[in-house]
């Protein structure tokens, strides 16, 4: 069974306003900070491109700093019993980096190189907490943290404290930056859980879900567990703001999803209530995370306020890339037909676009109808394909310039390196 997503049907009406005002960006506005970011990457790819003939050596010695980790997050006076899992998402190296023409394809991991040795930590540090506390859950933990995917969240947490830290003359990061990525994962993996028994989804990255495999019961006990968990390891950082910051986060979700599930084939919904929506379900998370890593660095206000609006702005370019892909890569890609969040009502931001054009008449009433006759379906994604991509290949681009002039006021090195080129990565997939 195909994922059974809430829908959203959309007519792209005014500016965006309120929470996301500043994700319409005026055209000169936007040739200067596309210039300047084309600039930063563009750097920041020769950085990286020189740093992986030497990959061997420094994943060897990041290796060995693992070990030598001034104190292990299991030390730390936290809870009564710390226990561990394995992650959710896997790292996606199918990517090359080769730079010819001024054209860059990225490798994962050379973007996440400067914090190797973070990531195997956590991994560590993560594996088998499910099923070690809840013998219930014990058969579904492999299947919830072995499926793939690209772990970007705590990858972007310890770059962001890497940098922030260097900013902040810190000699390494701290033992609650660590414990944010794992709460970062945590929460993101419990959402995903939650997600697929709401969107009735059979598989995710090509691996049966958890509750096609053991049953909604125990797909819920396992989201609301790392949920549990996240939040006492939450309150046991002891920091008001990243408490607000992350608690905030898990509100985001319920919106998110409350105002997905209630716009179901909705055609007046506008542009900035999608990106609310995303900012809600996806951006959130990168974004308060960002912020919280910068936290724990006791760097300014404006450094932290820049590290939430990169996490904000990246997240919203993947939601948007992510909607793209739907209807430009094949079923075989995708692990879904194309074109199923359309075809689920689920109006994304190409969707929004090609309403407006010429043809937007047609596809809004193929939406009322909800694609009620043989081929309705397929000409609806046709004209998508044809009038809402490039408007939304732009949207991504504006959202993904904003994210990076968002990194000005970190110090150059390998970790703004990397986050400068983590944002032409996520583009990266739409060309």
């Amino acid at each position: 069974m195909a994922c059974a997503r809430a829908a959203f049907a959309a007519r792209v009406e005014a500016p965006a306003r309120g929470r996301h005002a500043s994700t319409r960006v005026v055209a000169a506005q936007n040739g200067h900070v596309h210039a300047t970011a084309s600039a930063a990457s563009s750097r920041a790819f020769a950085r990286l491109g020189a740093k992986r003939s030497a990959r061997g050596h420094v994943a060897s010695a990041q290796a060995v700093a693992v070990n030598k980790a001034t104190r292990s997050i299991d030390e730390m006076d936290m809870d009564p019993e710390h226990v561990t899992f394995a992650s959710s998402d896997e790292l996606d190296a199918s990517a090359s980096m080769d730079c010819a023409g001024g054209v860059c394809s990225l490798n994962i991991d050379d973007i996440t190189l400067p914090v190797m040795g973070d990531m195997e930590q956590m991994r560590m540090n993560l594996r088998d907490i499910v099923g070690r506390k809840n013998p219930l859950l014990l058969a579904a933990a492999d299947q919830i943290f072995g499926a793939g995917g690209k772990r970007l969240r705590p990858v972007l947490v310890f770059l962001v404290a890497r940098a922030t830290a260097q900013l902040a003359g810190l000699e390494d990061i701290t033992d609650r930056q660590r414990r944010l990525a794992e709460i970062t994962e945590m929460i993101h993996t419990a959402s995903l859980v939650h997600d697929d028994v709401l969107d009735d989804c059979d598989t995710r990255r090509g691996a049966e879900t958890i509750h096609t495999l053991y049953g909604t019961r125990v797909a819920i006990l396992a989201g609301d567990f790392l949920f549990a968990q996240s939040s006492w390891y939450l309150a046991n950082l002891d920091n008001l703001e990243v408490i607000k910051l992350i608690s905030q986060v898990i509100a985001d979700f319920a919106d998110g999803e409350i105002s997905q599930a209630g716009a179901l084939y909705n055609v007046d919904i506008t542009l900035e209530e999608y990106l609310e929506k995303s900012h809600n379900k996806t951006a959130s998370l990168i974004a308060a995370s960002c912020k919280s890593a910068a936290v724990f660095s006791e760097v300014s206000e404006d450094i932290k306020v820049d590290m939430y609006e990169y996490g904000k702005h990246l997240g919203l370019a993947f939601q948007v890339v992510d909607d793209i892909l739907d209807f430009t890569q094949t079923e075989q890609q995708l692990g879904k037909p194309q074109g199923q969040d359309l075809a689920t009502g689920n109006l994304t931001a190409p969707i929004l676009f090609a309403l407006r054009r010429e043809d937007g008449d047609e596809l809004k009433s193929l939406i009322a109808t909800q694609f009620e006759n043989d081929g309705d379906l397929q000409r609806a994604i046709a004209i998508v394909t044809e009038s809402g991509i490039e408007d939304a290949r732009r949207l991504a681009r504006e959202e993904a310039d904003m994210a990076l002039s968002s990194l000005k006021g970190l110090p150059e090195g390998e970790a703004k390196a990397s986050l400068v080129a983590m944002v032409e990565y996520v583009l990266e997939r739409i060309y």
